[in-house]
């Protein structure tokens, strides 16, 4: 069953993870906390279906309150048409123009999701944070963009610019399954593995912060009883760091 194959290659791939980027996800987290607890801010992004990731981390049950979300025009998916995403992904000049409406300052944190690692846009964001001082903190395939050539004027990929570099453990390509009389495979792996790894790095913020003795800023569900309250909270206490609201 086709269907069954693509659920054990994603079991695989967690498995690959377990055993690769566990210290990664730990200086991930490390990272954020200091950044927190610095005053710094902390920002996500990813182009198109890449920055459905950047919407799985903000403002989400069992998430932390300070990661925002950076939504760009024309790299989301209700951009329409949807194929002029493809072309924005790899205008020249644009990621610098979103780094610097976000007003970044140094020690700031940026994630950077991206699977292929060689579009413009994530490039210039990447090289226009390290300008300012802000650690990249890239989720990349690393089969994958290891392969391909980037299409930056520099020739550099994302993974080559990054201060730290999450593998998602994925295949060239990221669709993973072959299915029989098909030359393409199918079944993508890199949002679900994707996810996973960047709700670890949440998980292990909030471990971190309870060491220190902090109340970890944790939105509760708004389904439970008293979770419009207890947000409200974390909300206005962590108002300084949060920019989508």
């Amino acid at each position: 069953m086709s269907a069954k194959k693509y659920l054990k290659e994603i079991s695989s791939i967690i498995n690959k993870v377990l055993e690769t980027q566990m210290d990664k996800i730990e200086t991930a987290a490390r990272i954020i906390v200091n950044a927190a607890l610095s005053k710094n801010k902390v920002y996500v992004f990813g182009c198109n279906h890449a920055g459905i990731l950047a919407q799985e981390l903000f403002y989400r049950t069992g998430g932390l309150a300070i990661i925002n979300p950076v939504m760009a025009p024309g790299l989301t998916l209700d951009t329409r048409p949807i194929t002029l995403t493809t072309g924005i992904e790899r205008l020249s000049g644009y990621g610098r123009t979103i780094i610097d409406s976000l007003k970044l300052k140094e020690k700031d944190v940026l994630i950077i999701h991206s699977v292929s690692g060689i579009n413009s846009v994530t490039i210039d964001m990447a090289i226009r944070a390290r300008e300012l001082g802000v650690t990249v903190i890239a989720l990349t395939n690393m089969d994958y963009s290891s392969k391909v050539k980037s299409r930056h004027n520099s020739g550099k990929r994302l993974f080559e610019l990054a201060d730290l570099v999450l593998d998602n453990c994925g295949v060239y390509g990221d669709a993973a399954v072959e299915v029989e009389g098909m030359k393409l495979r199918v079944g993508p792996t890199s949002t679900v593995i994707g996810a996973a790894i960047l709700n670890a790095v949440v998980v292990e913020c909030a471990a971190l912060f309870s060491k220190k003795g902090i109340i970890p800023p944790v939105f509760m569900s708004s389904n439970m009883e008293g979770g419009d309250e207890y947000n409200a909270k974390v909300l206005e206490e962590y108002g300084d760091s949060i920019h989508y609201i």
